[in-house]
């Protein structure tokens, strides 16, 4: 069932890169995190207890797929998962590439942005605009990988 209200049953979140009956794989197109990727559940639930054990099962498989392709083609220093719904109450995954410079590492991308000195700043924009460059292959990658499950 889907919500007239829910911004995610509504609009697809993001870039949409791979979908299914069950689940949609999108680019949340984060400027400051480019990799930042969601795993979105399409009927709308709230949460993860709310699906069947086999429906748990093919969400967090996608998810840790994600994170999987995630370490291969990008390289991060860590992957953040996450599953909130405070926000927006649709059963989602957040999986995040995170890298040591990144402005808010080892706090979560949502606190507030620290000051950084003009040098971080410009090592900060040069690993985000390297893996910029890597988002085709990455995505490429995801969808070979999930086209395969």
């Amino acid at each position: 069932m889907l919500s007239a209200k829910c911004p995610l049953c509504q609009t697809p979140g993001g870039t949409v890169l791979w979908q299914n009956q069950y689940l949609r794989v999108i680019d949340a197109c984060d400027q400051l995190y480019p990799g930042f990727t969601r795993v979105i559940w399409m009927a709308h639930v709230v949460e993860m207890t709310d699906l069947s054990a086999a429906e748990q099962a093919e969400l967090l498989r996608v998810v840790l797929l994600v994170e999987q392709v995630q370490r291969a083609e990008l390289k991060p220093d860590k992957v953040n998962l996450a599953a909130f719904g405070n926000v927006v109450p649709h059963l989602h995954w957040h999986v995040i590439p995170r890298w040591q410079d990144d402005p808010h590492f080892p706090q979560a991308v949502w606190a507030a942005v620290p000051h950084a000195d003009l040098k971080t700043q410009a090592a900060q924009e040069a690993r985000r605009a390297r893996v910029q460059q890597q988002l085709t292959a990455y995505h490429q990658a995801l969808v070979t990988q999930l086209d395969s499950i």
